[in-house]
């Protein structure tokens, strides 16, 4: 079930459009984003992947004073994005490029890769709306950030995948 969710309407501050599209998970009752699903597809975010993260970045460099203090930052655990891709990619049945499509890394993850779902991602992560026309150029750039994102949050993504 999709709902919309205003974040700016929680006090959330992302780096997002206000307003974004996002599906309700029966499991646990919680609402997240289609990034967020992919990040969770990768195991950002489980307990194997915060034990992993680096000393550095568990602790702040400077403590902050005043109520933002108690919020100190969550570290960012290093997932093998690589290596988990290739390891979906031996087991399935297509013969799926997730390294040059974004309709064959969602399909990897076993997310949905229809028009519709990735214009919705494309939304969520803020794709210029001269791309949004053309579903090629839409796709190209979905591919890059999504892969960009991915490193922004701890996935050790190779450079020439990057650019």
């Amino acid at each position: 079930m999709l709902r919309r969710m205003d974040f700016r309407a929680i006090g959330v501050r992302l780096p997002l459009p206000a307003t974004i599209e996002t599906k309700q998970d029966e499991r646990e009752g919680l609402v997240t984003s289609i990034f967020s699903t992919i990040l969770g597809k990768l195991g950002f975010g489980t307990k194997e992947a915060t034990a992993a993260a680096t000393p550095a970045a568990a602790t702040p460099a400077a403590p902050a004073a005043g109520p933002a203090a108690a919020a100190a930052p969550a570290p960012i655990a290093v997932v093998d994005v690589v290596a988990q891709l290739e390891g979906l990619a031996a087991k399935s049945p297509e013969k799926l490029n997730w390294k040059m499509s974004i309709v064959d890394l969602l399909k990897l993850l076993g997310i949905d890769s229809s028009l519709a779902a990735r214009k919705s991602l494309a939304t969520e992560l803020g794709c210029p709306a001269a791309k949004m026309g053309d579903s090629a150029q839409m796709n190209m750039w979905l591919h890059r950030t999504v892969l960009a994102r991915i490193a922004e949050n701890g996935g050790n993504v190779p450079k020439d995948l990057l650019d």
